[in-house]
């Protein structure tokens, strides 16, 4: 099968989420079937496998609304992107989307790198569901990360095309810790300071526990790391402002555990990169992180900083246990069994469509 794999969300340096969906899922893809890349610019090629690649629009420029049908000349049987605001007008081929959550419905406010026109439209697309519809309606197979989110797709009637879960996963990040308790009272985080995160739940427990570290390791405005510090007030909380792989690694190998205190979110890989070191997590109760946690991870209810500090305690007496189970449930999800989940779903797709058939 040949598949046209929109990589254009993929980062120049460092992976995000979607980044990262992408460059595991295209490079497994690949093993199986005929795939060609395409890319808004030739320096992503640097983050992603050693594959045939077409040069496109900009997936946040003017011209995106057409980039199927400016396209059109590519050979492939389905093409998939790993976002739904792909244009799908003219396309010569049978198209699948993703929607990975329907966060920013709940919290509309839009991610700060974007630019100012981007933010504009960010707002007035998540202001009903009109928008979403359109788009999931407009092409022929829609994909999503976890049951949680189709559940929602399905509450809120996004669309009327088949709908599949290709599961987030993570890239290993090393052996598995074998101490029989953490070396060191940090908590780790790893996670954006967007306001739905909540990491003033994490701050405010990290003043309930003065004999731990918190160690907030992604980048930081300063606006946002002033009012945090004054929160804190006397707390051990750690600001890194970024951290390479190896060193994220490292901090989760030497703590007691990854905390997030998010309110909503479209699936969790922090919570499986460190549990796939066997390091315990400690989460805010919602459906995603118990889909993905299981009854491996510690719950606490959304927003409850006692409860949370009282979790963190109560591991002590556990930790070898849930290291245990930790790994366990981590060891469910890789990019391998998703990219077969993908393929499958492709052929599906391709298989029942009329411009393959036309093709």
């Amino acid at each position: 099968m040949r598949i046209l794999f929109d990589c254009r969300y993929v980062r120049l340096e460092r992976h995000d989420g979607i980044s990262r969906f992408s460059a595991e899922l295209v490079a497994e893809l690949a093993r199986d079937h005929d795939v060609t890349m395409l890319v808004s610019d030739e320096r992503q090629l640097a983050m992603l496998p050693r594959l045939p690649h077409v040069l496109g629009p900009s997936p946040t420029g003017p011209l995106e609304p057409l980039a199927s049908w400016r396209l059109r000349r590519v050979r492939a049987d389905v093409a998939f992107s790993p976002m739904q605001t792909i244009g799908s007008i003219g396309r010569a081929w049978p198209l699948v989307t993703t929607v990975h959550d329907l966060i920013y419905y709940r919290h509309p406010t839009p991610p700060p790198s974007l630019p100012a026109a981007v933010r504009l439209l960010w707002r007035l697309y998540h202001r009903s569901f009109g928008p979403q519809r359109m788009l999931l309606n407009a092409v022929d197979g829609v994909v999503t990360v976890s049951e949680t989110t189709r559940g929602l797709i399905e509450r809120h009637r996004l669309t009327r095309r088949p709908v599949a879960v290709v599961p987030n996963a993570f890239a290993p990040l090393g052996e598995p810790v074998a101490h029989a308790a953490p070396p060191t009272r940090r908590l780790v985080y790893m996670g954006s300071f967007m306001p739905y995160k909540d990491v003033e739940t994490l701050v405010a427990a990290a003043r309930l526990l003065p004999e731990h570290e918190l160690h907030l390791c992604s980048r930081v405005d300063p606006a946002t790391r002033e009012r945090l510090t004054r929160l804190a007030a006397g707390a051990s909380v750690v600001f890194h402002d970024g951290v390479t792989d190896a060193e994220y690694a490292e901090l989760l190998r030497s703590a007691t555990a990854l905390v997030h205190a998010s309110r909503d979110e479209g699936f969790g890989i922090p919570l499986l990169e460190a549990m796939s070191l066997g390091v315990p997590a400690i989460v805010a109760d919602t459906a995603i992180f118990r889909e993905v946690g299981g009854d491996a991870a510690r719950y606490f209810p959304v927003g409850d900083a006692d409860a949370l500090a009282r979790a963190v305690r109560a591991l002590e007496g556990e930790w070898v246990a849930v290291s245990r189970a930790s790994r366990e449930q981590a060891a469910r999800f890789s990019w391998r069994a998703s990219a077969e989940r993908l393929g499958a779903f492709l052929a599906q797709v391709a298989a029942a469509s009329p411009r393959r058939r036309a093709r």
